[in-house]
């Protein structure tokens, strides 16, 4: 793909984050392009329908999840990132709201074999981590930490949880999942 097009391919899924985000699922195809600052065409040679623009979003938030585990794994303290990821996840989870909603009413499979194989596999290597460092309970395996952390999301997705509200269910959340005293 050329620079330009790149560009201009970014520049649409920005703008159409946004506008989701902000306004939801009504947005046209038409204030996105005039948000990016390119011609319709440009947003449908990218993109020929709504959900390909939603899954294109989807993947691209989803490596940047992953880039940010993978950076707590490489950098972060093991007895804190797990944690850390998990609040950080369910937190950014409540203003995604609109994405997701149109994702799943759409079709477009969350859980279809790609970049969702990377995220098991860095979730698995925080938990590891975090098990290592004592913080974790060792009888917890990735399949219940998914679980969870699905659960919590779509929690704070579907209900709009305030802080407080996401603060003390983490807080039962990870006494379950920490290492007894």
């Amino acid at each position: 793909m050329r620079a330009d097009a790149r560009r201009n391919r970014t520049r649409v899924l920005e703008a159409a984050e946004t506008l989701f985000d902000e306004r939801g699922p009504s947005v046209s195809t038409e204030e996105i392009a005039r948000a990016a600052g390119v011609g319709i065409g440009t947003v449908f040679r990218h993109f020929p329908t709504k959900e390909d623009l939603l899954a294109a979003i989807m993947k691209a938030r989803l490596a940047h999840v992953s880039a940010r585990a993978e950076d707590l794994v490489s950098h972060g303290k093991p007895a804190e990132a797990f944690f850390e990821f998990f609040e950080q996840l369910v937190s950014e989870s409540a203003r995604k709201k609109t994405i997701v909603d149109l994702l799943t009413s759409s079709g477009v499979d969350l859980s279809a074999p790609g970049p969702i194989g990377g995220f098991h596999d860095v979730v698995g290597e925080l938990l590891e981590g975090a098990q290592r460092a004592g913080v974790v309970r060792d009888d917890v395996a990735l399949p219940e930490v998914m679980a969870l952390l699905i659960g919590t999301c779509q929690a704070a997705l579907t209900t709009g949880w305030s802080t407080s509200l996401r603060e003390r269910t983490l807080a039962i959340v990870f006494a379950g999942l920490r290492q007894p005293a």
